[in-house]
């Protein structure tokens, strides 16, 4: 039986990780390794991205890596080349670099503020301004963007850039989606929830319980109807979906992977 994407080739940002377990980027690239595709993997730092080409290369999949700030044109133009000489087209691109920092507009720093757009919006905007092309060209392709329902209401604390991006994330897509349709490009989004990510104890744990990870895991279980917290697997087989062609009909649209926390009305 072939995987669900073969024969495809797939650039999967922020594919590494801040630490040990499943972030959304690793989950996606092992998870669409697994699947059959061609996986261009590509991150800031080496060093993230080991794990999950040891992973990917355990299991027998292809991967090749690629260091990129996505924040920048000219670094995202050189990624979307350097994937097209390694694996001649480009069928898919997950965006999943993100990340927040505290503080409404009061509290937040106008220098932050526009790290916050540029980290979790220019870099959709990059990749899709650079890859689009190649995708029209082929005959079309998908896109895949990471959202965040703090991008669709409270989510326990004031991080107003973050989530005043994310929430533009959405919106990018469904633009996108609309324009390129005619092209046979579909843009959908992943909208994950309070997942216990590696970035729970590496960086959310000092912001918001005093280093304290039990304590932001409980607060943050405390919001799910679920019995459980999810973790980046659970983005990525949303992400899956979207992505392979048993999604064909599915364009400018979002699939919430939160445990039931949006439905409630507190």
């Amino acid at each position: 039986m072939t995987g669900r994407l073969e024969g495809k080739t797939a650039i999967v940002t922020g594919a590494g990780s801040v630490g040990p377990g499943w972030g959304n980027g690793r989950a996606a690239a092992v998870l669409f390794a697994r699947e059959g595709a061609r996986v261009f993997a590509v991150d800031l730092k080496a060093e993230a991205l080991a794990e999950t080409v040891r992973t990917v290369e355990a299991e027998g999949g292809v991967i090749r890596t690629h260091l990129c700030d996505v924040t920048s044109s000219s670094a995202v133009a050189a990624m979307v080349r350097s994937c097209q000489e390694e694996f001649g087209r480009i069928d898919i691109l997950v965006n999943n670099v993100g990340g927040s920092f505290k503080g409404g507009p009061v509290e937040l720093s106008e220098e932050d503020w526009a790290r916050q757009l540029d980290y979790n919006l220019t870099s959709v905007f990059l990749t899709c301004k650079h890859t689009i092309p190649v995708m029209k060209a082929q005959g079309g392709g998908a896109i895949v963007n990471t959202a965040s329902t703090s991008g669709t209401r409270w989510t326990g604390s004031a991080q107003v850039g973050y989530a005043a991006a994310k929430a533009a994330v959405i919106q990018f897509s469904k633009v996108t989606a609309v324009q390129h349709a005619p092209d046979g490009i579909r843009v959908n989004t992943v909208v994950p929830g309070q997942l216990h990510t590696p970035m729970v104890e590496e960086r959310l744990a000092g912001q918001r319980a005093g280093g304290n990870v039990e304590s932001l895991l409980a607060q943050r279980q405390a919001r799910i109807p679920l019995a459980f917290a999810g973790d980046g697997r659970d983005t990525a087989y949303a992400a899956l979906y979207l992505a392979s062609d048993e999604a064909r009909f599915v364009t400018g649209t979002e699939i919430v992977v939160d445990g039931g926390m949006s439905a409630r009305c507190d």
